[in-house]
């Protein structure tokens, strides 16, 4: 007889973890115990040495499927004589942490049991089990167990206590477990009044919002505005309130056949929509489906995701009509934080929505959804000869890492001081490390308030009492104005912690380089591509290529300077940026062009004066403004009500069967663009459609990063490229850059953990002081 003790790391906790163990040991008829520690899994086991090699070898092998081993130790020693296996209490032990699970969709099993009338859950909005529910949005501090979650407020009725306590029952040792009898309630409330409950409440809001009402729907993480994605009216009714005029809603379908019927699903965007995390996926939308055009202006893309919580299961399929989509959109006015509370949505969200479907489970941190595609599930013709093609793999592409992925953390090729990184002022997350793993914080959204900077001052204190942090340094931005970089050089005055001021798109291409495993012993090629960063001379950077390793880069090439007058005011009217940039390249604005004729004369003598005398004007090398300016040329938008929108418009035109492209320049490190302007103004004035002059453009840009890229290799060696930053977002630009560089024998890294938009940069900041920090 031997004994047996396991420590177990990584997503271990609130997954059935400690279920699964015992009855793998009971089933093996091994005696001991198991228990959940702030460190991860503890197990002790007595049997013979065979079994408990097997048991050991299940351990790895049989984990749940939610689970994720990060370390697995294992020792023998001399039995302890148990005489059962049981699961013992929970351990708190100062300074340990270990990683939280995401929250999950409804399970199958849950599923079928809320519609099956015999079942005691029958039409319960909050069933769950081991396999499914929240986890991350109602805990509050580990161990996992029940009382450091929102649920401690709903005890135990006798059924659910017996299932809790069941080894063999799929709710052993769920915390969020309820029913009817015990736990949260639902209602709808209309003008502050409670109107009905319970299963009634449901079908009144579903009437409502078949009558073209707005709905705010407490959800997971937060809540959501919801009204009819088929009602033109209610759509449109919506966007007024929100004050949000074109940007994009999401939607929720009821099933996967009714996404089928409204866009082209392939095999792994149906994988991802029905995935334990249930994001939102970029689809393809279908000539003749029924949405509303309102629901995404100027786009052949919707946002879809399917239902995950019961409640949601509830609203858009229990009835004999299912809706065909909602919108489900955040639940806030345009740029504030997603509303959690009862109290909160009615003061903020009463003049959004026409009534409230509340229930009083308690939202402990908000949590957006999370907006990801596939990338790519097609072939891309190289040099767009059809003799050659290169088959890519499907892979996930963030957009937005938020529920069901945060807090799950990037696992670090090496070991980092407790470091918190702010990020940015745009799509912010925050990043913290312990030991090898990175947390990268939820969604917390544009830093332009006061309300937002709240927000984010919560998520810190969160995840570093979740994660038993106490910062030994923070890194932030170089912009010195940013809410979150004034957030840390207020707090390392503060503690007397070491800053480190980290530029813009270095953090972009060390972010991608964290999240594949790169150890910096070997530097890289980043290609940062973004609409607005920090430079170190004072400039706006944005079209940047870099060699770079973690602790330092060097600016191998970047787009030329142009001006941007006004500022924020040109990224707001690219026809401002249009027309800078024609000033800067000496071509003249030409009463025919299309930004010519935004302006009146009045108007067009000012701006030239604050362009000659340099009021105003910060000069740029940004990819992003560069599109901006592009689309106005080309006759495109003009002026834009959402970040990216003139350059996303303006991709959603490319003719992916256009072969030509316009010649950009390269004169030692600048890239410079006088032949494509002139190129593009004279097809514009030719009538040439602009879904040719948008493919020329995305055409000429990635073989203009085949030529530097080749230089660059030519005297450095580096055939390592990362492509990082906003601009990357573009599929277009992104696929056929890829194809060009996969052909010239680079190997190329792009975002799969983390977005390539700023909602990754906070980790590239962690991981580089990190290394600063070495020495």
């Amino acid at each position: 007889m031997h004994g047996l003790h396991v420590h177990i790391t990584g997503v271990v906790q609130g997954v059935g973890f400690r279920p699964f163990v015992y009855n793998l040991a009971t089933t093996l008829q091994l005696n001991g115990w198991v228990k959940n520690t702030s460190a991860g899994v503890e197990i002790e086991v007595d049997g013979e040495k065979g079994i408990l090699d097997t048991f050991l070898q299940k351990l790895r092998d049989d984990a749940p499927a939610l689970s994720r081993i990060d370390e697995f130790s294992a020792s023998f020693r001399p039995a302890n004589g148990f005489s059962s296996f049981d699961i013992i209490h929970s351990e708190s032990i100062p300074s340990a942490f270990q990683p939280i699970s995401p929250d999950v969709a409804i399970c199958d099993d849950c599923l079928r049991e809320l519609f099956d009338p015999s079942d005691r859950r029958y039409l319960y909005p909050f069933i769950n089990c081991t396999n499914c529910g929240p986890r991350f949005t109602i805990i509050k501090d580990i161990p996992y167990d029940r009382p450091f979650t929102t649920m401690a407020d709903f005890p135990l009725c006798r059924d659910c206590e017996r299932e809790y306590r069941d080894p063999t029952n799929r709710r052993f040792h769920a915390q969020p477990v309820a029913c009817p009898m015990c736990g949260p309630k639902v209602w709808l409330e209309l003008r502050n009044t409670q109107y009905v409950i319970r299963n009634d409440a449901i079908q009144r809001a579903r009437t409502l919002l078949s009558q073209g009402h707005i709905l705010a729907i407490k959800g997971l993480g937060g809540f959501h505005l919801a009204c009819d994605a088929t009602n033109s009216t209610a759509v449109t009714e919506l966007r007024a309130r929100k004050l949000r005029v074109d940007k994009p809603f999401a939607l929720m379908m009821p099933d996967l056949e009714t996404v089928k019927q409204h866009c082209f699903v392939s095999d792994a965007e149906q994988g991802l929509l029905q995935s334990t995390a249930r994001p939102i996926v970029l689809l393809k939308r279908k000539p003749e489906s029924t949405i509303a055009k309102e629901v995404a202006p100027n786009q052949n893309w919707l946002g879809i995701m399917l239902p995950y919580t019961p409640l949601h299961h509830l609203l858009l399929t229990n009835y004999s009509s299912p809706f065909t989509a909602l919108v489900m959109t955040s639940g806030n006015l345009s740029e504030e934080p997603i509303a959690i509370d009862n109290d909160e949505a009615r003061n903020r969200l009463s003049n959004l929505a026409d009534a409230f479907l509340m229930h009083n489970r308690d939202i402990h941190i908000r949590c957006d959804d999370s907006v990801v595609r596939i990338f790519d599930d097609r072939p891309e013709t190289v040099d767009r000869a059809p003799s050659s093609t290169v088959h890519r793999p499907s892979s996930i592409y963030p957009l937005r890492r938020s529920r069901g992925y945060s807090p799950f953390p990037v696992k670090l090729p090496f070991e980092v001081p407790q470091i918190l990184a702010a990020g940015s002022e745009l799509k912010n997350t925050f990043c913290i490390t312990n030991k090898n793993y990175a947390f990268l914080s939820h969604h917390i959204g544009d830093m332009e308030n006061y309300e937002t900077l709240k927000s984010f001052e919560q998520g810190v204190e969160h995840f570093e009492r979740l994660f038993r942090v106490k910062p030994e340094a923070i890194a932030c931005d170089m912009h010195p104005n940013y809410l979150a970089t004034r957030y840390a050089l207020e707090r390392a005055e503060r503690e007397n912690l070491p800053i480190f001021n980290i530029q813009h798109h270095h953090a972009h291409v060390a972010a991608c380089m964290a999240e594949h495993g790169f150890d910096g012993t070997r530097p890289v090629i980043g290609i940062a591509f973004d609409g607005t960063g920090y430079g170190e001379d004072g400039a706006i950077w944005g079209g940047e290529i870099l060699v770079a390793d973690y602790k330092s880069y060097q600016r191998a090439a970047h787009l030329e300077y142009f001006p941007l007058p006004g500022g924020d005011a040109a990224i707001k009217k690219p026809a401002r940026t249009a027309l800078a940039l024609l000033w800067s390249l000496g071509l003249e604005w030409d009463e025919r062009l299309a930004p010519v004729m935004e302006f009146c004369a009045e108007d067009l003598v000012t701006l030239r004066m604050q362009l000659e005398k340099k009021i105003n004007t910060p000069m740029t090398s940004s990819i992003g403004r560069l599109f901006d300016a592009a689309a106005a040329l080309a006759g495109g938008r003009q002026k834009v009500n959402y970040e990216g929108q003139a350059a996303i418009e303006f991709e959603s035109l490319a003719d992916d069967a256009e072969e030509e492209s316009y010649s950009f320049g390269m004169n030692q490190d600048r890239v410079e663009v006088r032949g494509v302007v002139e190129a593009l103004i004279k097809d514009a004035a030719a009538g040439i459609h602009p879904s040719k002059i948008s493919a020329k453009f995305h055409n000429g840009l990635a073989d203009i990063l085949r030529v530097a890229t080749l230089r660059i290799k030519r005297d450095s060696g580096i055939n390592d490229v990362i492509l990082s930053g906003g601009v990357w977002q573009n599929i277009t630009l992104l696929r056929r850059t890829l194809a060009l560089l996969n052909e010239e024998g680079f190997k190329v890294y792009i975002h799969k953990e983390v977005p390539t938009n700023d909602g990754g940069l906070s980790l590239g900041q962690a991981v580089i002081a990190a290394m600063r920090m070495r020495g």
